[in-house]
């Protein structure tokens, strides 16, 4: 363990200073971004002005699952996203020697290598604004519900990162520039509609098979509602399921991976 948190912090250090030498870049994605938080906090602003719930949420509880969900977003955008992009080529060209010789697990390596210093800095915006609707709350919480909500939404961003990596390891097979990363984002904006929305089938594929319903939603509803026995079961089960599938199918892929020397 203590190995792998010098690996990381080595990891961080070259990220902030590659970084730094792109100003354009860095300061255009940070601008992308605040825009999007604006049109998503927008959205349900407008809708609340026509009704007073949305999913059984009024405005406060939906401003809290809206934190919730962005700073999800912000996690993966900033701990795995660039590593996600680069994956399917290094899959496609054979250059996954390279991490596969390397005396640590590839997949920790290949999934956090880059740190995305730019979208750092939206993170503590994100993190603002998930706080501000906390302390914003007329309802009384305490530290415990606090703890237990980042913990969740901790496992939120594993469950994030578990779907996106099932939508790029095909690759291995197709040989596609990208796997289904398009599906993936296109499926994705279900983590931004409380789960509630969902009927019939829709709602065992957002909260079964591709549980993006479970990221942000679950979370949510386990702080406004109080503690359930039942969605806390829910979230264990689905997520481990989809950390054994994930290593399975890795695991798959790699007997089938041809690499450049071979």
């Amino acid at each position: 363990m203590k190995r792998y948190l010098r690996l990381y912090f080595f990891f961080l250090q070259f990220s902030f200073s590659k970084a730094l030498e792109f100003r354009i870049d860095f300061f255009f994605r940070i601008a992308m971004d605040i825009m999007y938080y604006f049109v998503n906090i927008a959205l349900f602003k407008i809708l609340l002005l026509h009704t007073p719930l949305i999913a059984g949420w009024n405005e406060e509880q939906m401003m809290i699952f809206v934190g919730c969900y962005l700073l999800v977003d912000a996690i993966n955008m900033t701990v795995f996203s660039t590593n996600m992009w680069w994956l399917p080529f290094y899959i496609n060209r054979g250059e996954l020697d390279y991490y596969l010789i390397r005396p640590v697990s590839p997949l920790f390596f290949l999934s956090l290598r880059e740190f995305s210093a730019n979208s750092f800095i939206n993170l503590m915006i994100a993190a603002v604004f998930f706080f501000h609707s906390l302390f914003s709350y007329s309802q009384d919480w305490n530290l415990l519900s606090l703890f237990g909500l980042i913990i969740l939404l901790i496992n939120g961003s594993l469950i994030y990162y578990c779907i996106q990596m099932l939508m790029i390891l095909p690759v291995f097979w197709t040989q596609s520039a990208k796997g289904f990363i398009d599906l993936f984002y296109t499926l994705g904006l279900a983590m931004e509609r409380p789960d509630r929305i969902f009927k019939g089938w829709l709602r065992v594929l957002f909260t079964v098979v591709l549980p993006f319903g479970l990221i942000a939603s679950f979370p949510a509803r386990i702080f406004i509602e109080g503690f359930n026995l039942q969605t806390i079961f829910h979230l264990i089960l689905v997520t481990s399921g989809l950390w054994i599938v994930v290593l399975s199918v890795w695991r798959k892929g790699l007997k089938s991976y041809s690499s450049a020397s071979s």
